[in-house]
């Protein structure tokens, strides 16, 4: 179980304001890098929002999630110039690196996996984000330096 003392500031500072459940959300998913049930139950008790609403919520925007996820987003490419640049090679070999599946989080909770749609830097093919970082030109032989970057420096 999570300590919630600090989902609890977030909520108090809100004091009940309804229209700003996203923006709790969002700070409480910053601060324990995913939505804790517990969290989302305080939520609802502090907003004055059913609880089903901010599950909806909780649950429509894929920002949000329900499970741990690790402090570095790890989001590979996988749109149409990125996949025909090798995004798969360069998601397998992140994989590798990290020791998890793809959509999985390191077991000291660095890292999670994920393979995303299309980041829109079609013209850096294939593109790697960490976080709000953007890496272009990605090679299997620069997924090693880069992880290390964030503290990825796992032996495999």
């Amino acid at each position: 179980m999570e300590d919630l003392s600090q989902a609890k500031a977030i909520i108090k500072r809100y004091k009940g304001e309804k229209s700003s459940l996203t923006h709790v959300l969002q700070e409480i998913q910053e601060h324990y890098y995913y939505l804790p049930k517990e969290a989302l139950v305080k939520v609802s008790e502090g907003l004055g929002v059913p609880l089903p609403q901010v599950y909806s919520v909780a649950t429509f925007y894929k920002a949000f999630s329900l499970t741990p996820r690790g402090k570095h987003l790890v989001n590979v490419c996988l749109g149409t110039a990125c996949h025909v640049q090798g995004a798969s090679l360069i998601m397998d070999k992140v994989a590798r690196e990290l020791g998890v599946e793809v959509g999985g989080t390191t077991a000291d909770r660095q890292f999670t996996v994920e393979g995303v749609r299309c980041l829109g830097c079609c013209s850096l093919a294939p593109v790697v984000r960490v976080g709000n970082e953007i890496f272009g030109n990605v090679t299997q032989s620069k997924v090693p330096p880069l992880l290390k970057r964030f503290g990825g420096d796992k032996d495999t």
